[in-house]
This record gives C-alpha cells, structure tokens and sequence, in this order.
C-alpha cells in the first residue's frame, strides 16, 4: 500500500510542478508581447493580463503541491483561457503582414 501513495504524490507533484510552469510560460508571454497587440487582437488590456496571470502564478506556486485544489483549478483555468485564446490571436495580429504570416499565393491558409 506504501507504494502507491508513495506513486500517487509523485504523480500529483509531477502534474502540480508542469501546471505551474504553464502559469510561469502565460505570465512570461503576456510580459513579452506588446501592449498595443492586446486591444488590436480584440482582448483584454497587457495590464489586465499580467495582473490575471500573475496572480495565477503566484497561486499556483503556493498550491504546488496541491494541484486539485479549488483555488489552483481557478489559476489553471485562467492560465489555459490565455493560452488558448488570448497568445493564438495575439501571434496573429503580430505575424500579420510579416515573413511569419500564412500567406499562399492565392491567400491566407
């Protein structure tokens, strides 16, 4: 019985310290990127940003070692919205019209 509580904390460890590395990358990437991109992108302002992910990092770092807890869940959440919507529209309103962007020869693809 040891062994598996013994595997159930490392896994909770593993999955409490990668969460809290995708705060740290959302936090990061929001510092990064310029501020006139957020309202162009149609989103939140960087101050809103930094401040959302932010405190997300700091709760996740707080509740590391407890990853399922309601507060860590919440910074999750927070951390995968920007993720998932705000840094995807943000790289397009940036790459736009650059050597980065999608452009075929018969238009975006």
């Amino acid at each position: 019985m040891p062994a598996i509580f013994s595997a159930q904390n490392l896994l909770e460890t593993v999955i409490g310290v990668g969460v809290f590395a995708m705060m740290v990358w959302a936090l990061i990437d929001a510092a990064r990127t310029r501020p006139d991109a957020f309202p162009a992108a149609g989103k939140r302002t960087k101050t809103f940003w930094l401040l959302l992910t932010g405190g997300a990092t700091a709760i996740g770092f707080i509740f590391m070692f407890s990853p399922f807890n309601l507060f860590n869940l919440a910074a999750i959440v927070a951390a995968g919205v920007y993720h998932a919507d705000v840094r995807p529209a943000l790289r397009a309103v940036q790459q736009r019209g650059g050597s980065g962007s999608h452009m075929g020869p018969y238009g975006p693809w």
